[in-house]
């Protein structure tokens, strides 16, 4: 990346979509929720997609009109998108776990076939523009050393320790580009491991933080992955609609942070006094290769938070490109710490935290986190 950054008057030129309603799928999770409070604080009138009994908690008490369906009804989506003038694309169905047959599919039949119909039912409705929110395990990188930072030009490498969520956002990409080609105006934001406020399910990463204030996380495995910050890549998917070219894919990110790093910083902001054992890596994935695609198939509910493919992605440390993104788009992105504050005081104010969990005895001398 360079070390000049550019310039607004660099950035492109409005798209000019009308600023009519706006559809959020998926408002109710994680980074829908950042999103959604972006909009209705810029003023928009949004339309949130909801499943019926599902947990809608996030989007509580919020000035938005609900609207019931599934990615799996197509006719519930073109009830969603009519009169709609922008819609952000973002449910999606996530899973780093060892996928069963049942698994696999239940990705497909949301991540891929949902978004094709989503669109066609965009493209059916007259749709100004469509943000679709991709993944960057969907993004490629450099064979010989993953480390190197990725851009918008490699393509997804299939192989390895692939996750089948990553096979689906990479079809779910193509699905976006065959639209593109019908005539539909869509984008794809990029989003990497994200960390913030409003996490109520939690995610993956949310729920170990809130393990590791409540004092339950005693030994993690080293590695990093390149995370995004909830307002951030909320700022990020809003550029995207005002300023994306057509059919373009950008990728927003954050910072670096190796795992001790990001629970260090963590534990300074909860002033958690514990130390973490350092467990080596290659140990923890060589029993997470025995043992997930066993608790896949018979506790398919049970949580997997080192499975072998999240191994793979923390060894592999992944770094991102930002630079189409700041050039294009005038995206600048804030800090992890910023993050990881938003996390902490959103998890103590909803409980996910409790106040008096802060611990103070030292754990075994093995490679501490300090």
């Amino acid at each position: 990346m360079s070390d000049v950054e550019p310039t607004d008057q660099q950035r492109n030129p409005p798209a000019g979509i009308a600023a009519g309603k706006v559809l959020v799928t998926g408002a109710t999770g994680h980074l829908g929720s950042n999103v959604v409070r972006r909009l209705l604080a810029d003023g928009h009138d949004v339309r949130a997609l909801v499943q019926a009994r599902a947990d809608n908690r996030s989007i509580d008490g919020l000035p938005i009109e609900r609207v019931e369906g599934d990615l799996r009804d197509l006719e519930s989506l073109r009830r969603a998108v009519e009169g709609v003038d922008r819609v952000f694309h973002i449910a999606a169905k996530i899973s780093t776990a060892t996928a069963t047959p049942a698994e696999q599919r239940s990705l497909y039949d949301i991540n891929v076939i949902g978004t094709r119909d989503i669109l066609r039912a965009c493209l059916d409705a007259g749709v100004g523009r469509v943000v679709m929110t991709g993944s960057f395990s969907a993004t490629g990188f450099d064979l010989d050393d993953p480390s190197q930072a990725s851009d918008e030009t490699l393509p997804f490498y299939p192989f390895g320790h692939t996750m089948p969520y990553a096979h689906t956002k990479a079809l779910a990409e193509h699905e976006v580009l065959k639209a593109v080609a019908e005539g539909l105006d869509a984008v794809i934001a990029t989003s990497c491991g994200c960390v913030g406020a409003w996490d109520y399910l939690p995610s993956r990463m949310g729920g170990t933080l809130c393990d590791l204030a409540n004092g339950k996380l005693r030994a993690y495995v080293e590695g990093g992955f390149t995370w995004v910050r909830g307002v951030d890549i909320a700022d990020g998917h809003l550029r995207a609609m005002e300023y994306g070219r057509k059919g373009q894919k950008y990728l927003f990110a954050t910072e670096f942070l190796t795992i001790s790093q990001l629970f260090g910083t963590f534990r300074e902001i909860a002033g958690v006094k514990r130390e973490l054992i350092e467990v080596p890596i290659d140990l923890v994935g060589a029993v997470a290769t025995v043992y997930s695609g066993t608790l896949a198939r018979f506790f398919p509910k049970a949580s997997q938070r080192l499975t072998p493919g999240s191994i793979a992605v923390l060894k592999a440390r992944r770094h991102v490109d930002t630079s189409k993104a700041r050039r294009e788009l005038g995206y600048r992105p804030t800090s992890m710490r910023e993050a990881m504050s938003d996390a902490y005081e959103f998890f103590l104010r909803e409980g996910m935290i409790k106040r008096d969990a802060r611990v103070s005895v030292p754990a075994a001398d093995a490679a501490p986190v300090r």
